[in-house]
């Protein structure tokens, strides 16, 4: 593969910006428009060379694409890219900013994801927007019901049910129209529900299908759902060099402002996968409400933890850890074993 040699392609639909910078004397050879179908062929005639592209619909596709042509492709996300850009925004200017990231010593890059991993992934995506509109229908039927005088319990079967009682009550405020309206707010509801559940089943079915997905499972707090979600944002794990920067690429490190040798840790922010981070949490208090007495050295820690720091902070503790404990079994492909860290510790 030749050293000297990086390209940065700005990806977009239709037309790419590819730039081709030589290493060794400092300067840009090429920087040109090309379309999507003249890419590949222009790829083919480069020198295998570091690739670099900035995260973004299709970034995995072309990812695949150019590595098939023996090149070593790197994803960057947007935000690492953007304090290389120089002067305005332009596709020149951000297809050199690309590779300037790229050569960075400490860049971190984005993992590429294989095909099983987009495929879970975007199960889990078409799954998260049905939730949100499930739930954005549920609050605005409250609001509707509200209008008219009837308020309902909290949660999904109180709703309905305080609907059904509405609609088969002649006496109250309820017009033609509004009864219609409600009954077909409760039939998409529903039918979303429905849907729903189907997209958890194929989840489910997709867990158990998948090696790293059965492992993962193994961990306390992991269940289908957060295993397939751990096992798209990190693969087998090889993108990241030890677990704590699997954590903090998914967020679950705390912030931190370090000044004069003065270190201050904050909390977790709002970074990183956001959907992942609150199904790890509701796992980790799911395993602190089940915790008990048990007597394993995980165990010991967490309770000693909840007594010292409280139950919210316990759980994005292990959450953190579990993160960790992921990564380890995914990067050495053996099985988890609850036991593993007394057996070490007594072997010691």
């Amino acid at each position: 593969m030749k050293q000297d040699t990086a390209i940065g392609i700005d990806l977009a639909k239709r037309v790419f910006q590819v730039c081709v910078v030589d290493q060794r004397h400092q300067q840009e050879r090429v920087n040109k428009v090309l379309k999507r179908r003249e890419l590949l062929d222009f790829m083919r005639h480069q020198p295998r060379c570091q690739v670099f592209l900035e995260a973004c619909g299709g970034s995995h596709y072309w990812a695949h694409q150019l590595a098939g042509l023996g090149h070593e492709v790197k994803i960057i996300a947007p935000q690492f890219v953007t304090p290389f850009r120089k002067g305005h925004k332009t596709d020149e200017n951000d297809a050199l900013a690309i590779v300037e990231a790229g050569l960075r010593p400490k860049m971190r890059f984005v993992p590429i994801k294989g095909l099983e991993q987009q495929d879970v992934q975007c199960l889990h995506r078409v799954r998260e927007r049905l939730i949100k509109q499930r739930t954005q229908l549920i609050n605005q039927t409250y609001g509707l019901l509200q209008e008219y005088g009837v308020i309902s319990g909290r949660a999904q079967r109180a709703l309905k049910q305080a609907t059904w009682l509405a609609l088969e009550d002649a006496q109250n405020e309820l017009t033609a129209v509004m009864r219609a309206l409600l009954a077909e707010q409760l039939a998409e509801l529903d039918g979303l529900n429905e849907r729903i559940a189907e997209l958890d089943r194929q989840v489910r079915q997709q867990a158990r299908a998948l090696v790293p997905c059965r492992e993962l499972q193994a961990i306390e707090g992991v269940g289908p759902i957060v295993a397939s979600l751990l096992y798209c944002a990190l693969g087998d794990g090889k993108a990241f060099s030890n677990g704590r920067q699997a954590s903090a690429y998914l967020g679950l490190t705390p912030r931190q402002f370090s000044s004069g040798g003065k270190v201050t840790l904050m909390g977790i922010g709002k970074t990183g996968h956001s959907q992942l981070k609150a199904a790890l949490i509701r796992g980790a208090h799911a395993v602190i409400k089940t915790l008990g007495e048990k007597e394993d050295a995980k165990s010991r820690w967490l309770r000693a933890l909840v007594a010292r720091a409280g139950v919210n902070k316990a759980a994005v503790a292990l959450a953190n850890k579990t993160v960790r404990t992921a990564w380890a079994v995914m990067r050495s492909g053996e099985a988890y074993r609850a036991d593993y860290e007394h057996t070490v510790s007594r072997a010691a």
